[in-house]
């Protein structure tokens, strides 16, 4: 009887829904696996495209420390790497062009620059393949030649420890058998590796497009569930339990050690910040680029 209750008290005491929690063990079990790392099969052996791909929705203002983390990347055009960097403009061109007024209208309803970038990585990454990567992201100058010999998706593992409100270091959390009842397992979205047409990227762009053209039942919808993390988690979840082969995905462990997200900037204690945007309508900021 005490095991019994012990049992429901544990199960009350979870913070998260049944269904985050079963994605949250699922992704936990795929990161402490440690024979990701293989090389794919010959259903992704066709190399990914080597190209680097940035967004930024208004580049007339683009702040001198955000430029500064994407220009790291340009050392990577010595060795045949192409560039391209995206504003809202030329992101909204490439989604009508490329896949219709449908995706146009979703991206439309993007009311925040972050899930701007979040739709339009899926968006590019699906129709050309290549490597998305976020614009706060500083290159370490690691070779990255490896991550795209084949065609398999690559994603960046996180873990975030809600008693503690804090992120949980890879080195701890990647670890076989290390858990929490408060830790949360998913994957980033930045970076975004793959080659054109890879399931799990065109699952990730059809769950946002649903998401973004449900009406929210008050305010707007929350950015992580309808464009980030949580959104490419579920669909990593979904599209794996539904027969896709785990060999379509590679957890990049140690992304660490290439890439870092930038802090502080200057643009994350205003507006241009997602978490202090999140569900309220945008205002551009109108802080001088120069900061």
């Amino acid at each position: 009887m005490s095991e019994a209750r012990d049992l429901n008290q544990a199960v009350k005491a979870d913070p998260l829904e049944p269904t985050e929690r079963a994605r949250s063990n699922f992704v936990r079990d795929m990161v402490q696996r440690r024979d990701g790392s293989q090389l794919a099969s010959t259903t992704w052996s066709s190399p990914t495209p080597k190209r680097i791909v940035q967004f930024w929705n208004d580049l007339q203002r683009l702040p001198e420390d955000v430029k500064a983390c994407m220009d790291s990347w340009k050392q990577l055009e010595r060795i045949g790497f192409e560039l391209e960097v995206f504003d809202e403009n030329s992101a909204r061109t490439f989604i009508r062009n490329r896949l219709g007024a449908r995706h146009e209208r979703a991206f439309t309803r993007c009311y925040h620059p972050s899930m701007m970038s979040d739709y339009f990585r899926y968006s590019y990454v699906l129709i050309e393949g290549g490597f998305y990567i976020d614009a706060d992201d500083v290159y370490h100058g690691t070779p990255i030649d490896q991550l795209f010999l084949d065609g398999r998706l690559k994603l960046q593992p996180f873990c975030y420890d809600i008693a503690t409100s804090q992120m949980v270091a890879p080195s701890i959390f990647t670890e076989p058998g290390a858990n929490q009842p408060g830790w949360i397992f998913y994957f980033n979205t930045t970076p975004l590796i793959a080659s054109r047409h890879h399931p799990i990227v065109d699952r990730a762009l059809l769950n946002a497009t649903l998401s973004l053209e449900a009406e929210p039942a008050s305010g707007l919808p929350e950015v992580q569930a309808s464009t980030g993390p949580g959104n490419l988690t579920r669909s990593v979840f979904e599209v794996l339990n539904e027969g896709c082969s785990p060999d379509a995905m590679m957890v990049a462990h140690d992304w660490e050690l290439i890439s870092t997200s930038q802090w502080p900037l200057s643009y994350r204690n205003d507006s241009r910040n997602w978490r202090l945007s999140n569900q309220q309508a945008y205002r551009a900021s109108s802080i001088s680029n120069a900061q």
